[in-house]
């Protein structure tokens, strides 16, 4: 499939969810909505907070249960439901979205595309990523960067693989603004300087003023790099927020779950949670709310 043939079934399957009829119902109005509203509409069936239940709750993706799209030129595996990629019980976590892990070809990338209502994060794992927006921008961000774009009330934006010799490795993180039609906005940091081990640093915020990127939303990223045999605990920051952890590389475990690469856990009704690495290993933490 050419990538311009590509681009537009996926921002067609994610915009439109192609669902089963039981989770969402489409009219003739459909196609008048935002890409936030559509998606929004697909949000809240599962893994919300019960109010009633007082007790940790977990979900567990492993990473051969990911959806899979390789179009030869792009090789994406899928937390959540993305594109072609539908699972009803998979849709989000909260107001996390999306979650894609991409390989994208030496040379190759994704053309001018839109972009509405949407908290967009990209953190690169390998490679160089360049970028291109309407707003006027243009970047490469590499392994050691975490970039963000508000989408607000709208943009279009490419991205390629800088390299003509080598693949570009990253991550794209989709999630739900608190607040609708915001002025859109770009920024980018390297991390390098503020990475620590065996300890998680913060990368995203929703504060300007602390450290990493900031977002329209109530949500908090961060990194760790661990050796095989320490562990740390993190803090819920917000009442009524869960956290979504990622393992990069290596194995961990976390409330008695063993976790490997590329493995993702849900946890929420919790007051903190404790990671522990029983091989070297590289975690991504995110925390949102479970509540829209």
């Amino acid at each position: 499939m050419n990538r311009k043939k590509f681009l537009k079934n996926a921002l067609m399957a994610s915009v439109a969810g192609i669902v089963t009829p039981q989770v969402l119902k489409a009219t003739n109005s459909d196609s008048t909505k935002s890409s936030y509203d559509t998606l929004m509409e697909q949000v809240g069936f599962n893994h919300l907070p019960n109010k009633n239940i007082k007790t940790m709750n977990t979900v567990i993706h492993k990473a051969e249960t990911r959806g899979k799209a390789n179009h030869g030129w792009l090789n994406s595996y899928h937390t959540f439901s993305f594109a072609n990629y539908q699972n009803p019980e998979r849709m989000n976590f909260g107001v996390l979205r999306v979650l894609n892990d991409d390989i994208v070809q030496a040379g190759m990338g994704f053309g001018t595309h839109p972009h509405d209502n949407m908290e967009i994060i990209s953190i690169p794992l390998e490679g160089d990523l360049e970028h291109k927006d309407s707003m006027g921008n243009v970047a490469i961000i590499k392994e050691g960067d975490v970039q963000i774009m508000s989408a607000g009330t709208g943009l279009t934006h490419s991205e390629k693989n800088k390299n003509s010799d080598k693949e570009v490795k990253f991550l794209q993180i989709w999630v739900f603004p608190k607040e609708k039609n915001v002025t859109p906005r770009y920024d980018q940091i390297s991390i390098k300087e503020i990475a620590k081990e065996n300890e998680f640093y913060q990368v995203v915020s929703p504060n300007k003023e602390d450290q990493g990127v900031w977002l329209h939303q109530d949500a908090w990223f961060n990194l760790g790099n661990f050796t095989k045999g320490s562990s740390d605990e993190y803090k819920i920051k917000k009442e009524g927020n869960g956290v979504y952890v990622f393992i990069l590389d290596g194995e961990v475990e976390i409330v008695g779950e063993n976790l490997s690469k590329r493995d993702g856990m849900g946890v929420w009704n919790t007051d903190s949670i404790n990671v522990k690495a029983t091989e070297n290993a590289r975690v991504l933490l995110m925390e949102v709310p479970m509540n829209r």
